[in-house]
């Protein structure tokens, strides 16, 4: 089992900068992949960024130079630091956990950008 909690969403003005932390229970450095997910209201819940075991990264499009994830293995914490912030990056932010077992994910935590 993996437990998964995030934190840092928040209300912020469009081009501001928020960054997501994701605290794990367990050692991270074991996970086949982490990444962020995001669901805005009514729409499916979609790949923002993800970090592989071996430390390669993918991103969305719409993200590609405004976001980046990155992990801290010795504190068991994935980020994603969000910067350049668009009215369209508001949702519901979860962090995931990919393991030979199973997929996990953690409750999410809300990130809402005003115009």
């Amino acid at each position: 089992q993996v437990q998964l909690v995030e934190s840092g969403g928040g209300l912020v003005q469009a081009g501001g900068s928020l960054r997501l932390s994701c605290a794990a229970s367990g050692m991270i450095s074991s996970l086949n992949a982490m990444g962020w997910y995001r669901q805005a209201p009514g729409k499916q819940r979609e790949l923002v960024a993800a970090i592989a075991r071996g430390g390669s990264t993918n991103y969305a499009d719409s993200v590609k130079g405004r976001f980046t994830i990155s992990r801290d293995n010795a504190k068991n914490t994935l980020y994603l630091q969000m910067n350049s912030l668009k009215p369209e990056d508001t949702a519901v932010y979860y962090c995931n956990a990919v393991k030979p077992v199973g997929t996990y994910w953690g409750q999410g935590t809300q990130v809402t950008v005003s115009s």
